[in-house]
């Protein structure tokens, strides 16, 4: 009985020094916000893609000719070094009769080969895709925030977004009347860069003027930066 009331008695001085430690620890008041930073940049990359589609009742004779027409159109581009251009898609499918029957007959081939232009000199660009409008159609032009562009941009607003996090960090101290605070977690995101599709008249080599070159204006940007994150409050 004796033990029992021992061990009990220093069950509970234990419990009592737990309690107090926990009374001693100070409790933090923790609050969650975020800040935002943007800023519009100009778009100084151009993608392009450009396409041509020929027929043949040959698929051997109609791949070698779209080979030979890409080939051709990529030594030209060869010149402007301020572009950078590749290949694209290339392929062939069959052209039956209008009647969709299983006897329907096989009339010819039809393929498509594509050509992809990438600069930050537009002028070159739209000069290139002027020549190259002789035998190719210009399927669609993309506009965006070039890689390296978008980084040094990104820093700088990375470090104005943190700025921001700390000066409402201290604001909300002050708001609240506290001696300080710290950071418990912190988070960065970004967004924007990317630009989209800018439509533009599709003509032929025959209406197209060969001296003609395409002027374009690539747009602005909007990129921004978030940071979220956590503080407590040491009263």
């Amino acid at each position: 009985m004796k033990a029992l009331s021992t061990r009990l008695a220093i069950g509970l001085l234990m419990t009592s020094t737990s309690l107090a430690a926990f009374a001693e620890t100070p409790i933090y008041q923790r609050v969650d916000f975020s800040t935002e930073v943007a800023r519009e940049t100009a778009n100084d990359q151009l993608n392009a893609t450009l396409f041509i589609e020929l027929s043949d009742k040959d698929p051997g004779r109609l791949a070698q000719q779209l080979t030979t027409v890409t080939n051709d159109a990529l030594k030209k581009a060869i010149t402007f070094s301020q572009v950078k251009t590749s290949s694209g898609n290339q392929r062939t499918w069959p052209i039956y009769g209008s009647t969709l029957t299983s006897s329907s007959k096989l009339e010819s081939w039809r393929g498509r080969s594509e050509i992809r232009l990438e600069s930050r000199d537009f002028k070159a660009a739209g000069e290139l895709i002027g020549k190259l409008q002789e035998k190719f159609q210009l399927m669609g032009i993309n506009f965006s925030v070039a890689a390296e562009t978008r980084r040094q941009l990104e820093d700088s607003l990375t470090t104005e977004a943190i700025g921001s996090f700390r000066a409402r960090a201290e604001s909300v101290q002050n708001a609240w009347g506290a001696k300080g605070y710290k950071l418990v977690q912190m988070s960065l995101g970004t967004a924007g860069g990317g630009g989209a599709p800018q439509p533009y008249l599709m003509r032929s080599a025959k209406v197209m003027d060969e001296s003609a070159t395409p002027d374009f204006a690539g747009g602005e940007t909007r990129l921004t930066v978030n940071v979220s994150g956590s503080i407590e409050l040491q009263p």
